[in-house]
């Protein structure tokens, strides 16, 4: 294959490997909607780090960050819900970019890869970031994972056995902020929750302890990219939209199997 195929192999697959145990948490703690308001964030950064000149994943990455320590510092002051909080954030953010980005002069901006990702145009820098930062991410959520899945499971005890959760907590927002950041050429801003919560969905057809099932996220989100850009280059489809399709048609078929058995 040509290099520029190999490297948007890989660094789908990269991204997709560390979106499938992170993706367990999301769904464990029904937390899409806050991963969507960091999408949604993404696009804020996107005009600051052209604005600015900064790498565009650093860029997203410090607004993903800022807006998870926004969150928790609005989620203090019991005046609001949190999916009010999250909504005025997301789509705050959202709006807030879209305007930097018209501003900016003498700067044209595709929107449609920013929105919708671009796999097929990554980078050696692109897929050195994917990897560099994934192994980073995945190397403190194997640190956190049973604190927090403590947390998760039974929160009064784990507090009990001395489980710092304002820390795990705010590493975990931490590690969503660098998946946030290091999906954005895969799958774009507006599907990255997509590439974290379905192969986690399916996953759950078949797991039978929380490593299985994230074990087995990673595996429905590495068929979901290899597929999917298999599709993108018969069919000359969007990588990034076709890598979700291809997903969702999997979670379908698995749904309905397990269906079928029961």
């Amino acid at each position: 294959m040509d290099d520029f195929l190999v490297r948007a192999l890989l660094g789908g697959i990269g991204v997709a490997l560390l979106c499938g145990p992170l993706g367990c948490l999301v769904v464990w703690q029904r937390m899409a909607y806050f991963g969507a308001a960091l999408a949604h964030a993404a696009l804020l950064g996107v005009a600051l780090g052209l604005f600015l000149h900064l790498n565009l994943q650093f860029a997203i990455l410090l607004v993903s960050l800022a807006m998870s320590a926004l969150l928790a510092l609005m989620s203090r002051r019991r005046f609001l819900s949190s999916d009010t909080v999250l909504g005025i954030l997301a789509h705050g953010a959202l709006a807030l970019g879209l305007v930097l980005l018209a501003a900016l002069p003498g700067i044209r901006v595709d929107l449609f890869v920013y929105l919708f990702g671009d796999l097929l145009a990554i980078n050696r820098a692109d897929f050195a970031w994917i990897y560099v930062g994934g192994l980073a991410a995945m190397a403190v959520l194997l640190r956190i994972w049973r604190p927090l899945l403590s947390l998760i499971i039974q929160r009064d005890l784990a507090r009990v056995d001395g489980v710092a959760e304002p820390r795990i907590r705010a590493l975990f927002f931490i590690l969503l902020s660098v998946v946030v950041a290091v999906s954005m050429q895969v799958v774009g801003i507006l599907l990255i929750v997509s590439l974290l919560i379905i192969p986690a969905a399916t996953a759950r057809h078949f797991a039978r302890s929380p490593e299985a099932m994230a074990a087995l996220a990673a595996l429905f989100g590495v068929i979901a990219v290899s597929g999917g850009l298999g599709m993108s280059l018969v069919a000359d489809t969007p990588a990034g939209p076709s890598i979700v399709a291809v997903g969702a048609g999997v979670f379908g078929v698995c749904a309905a199997l397990t269906r079928t058995r029961a």
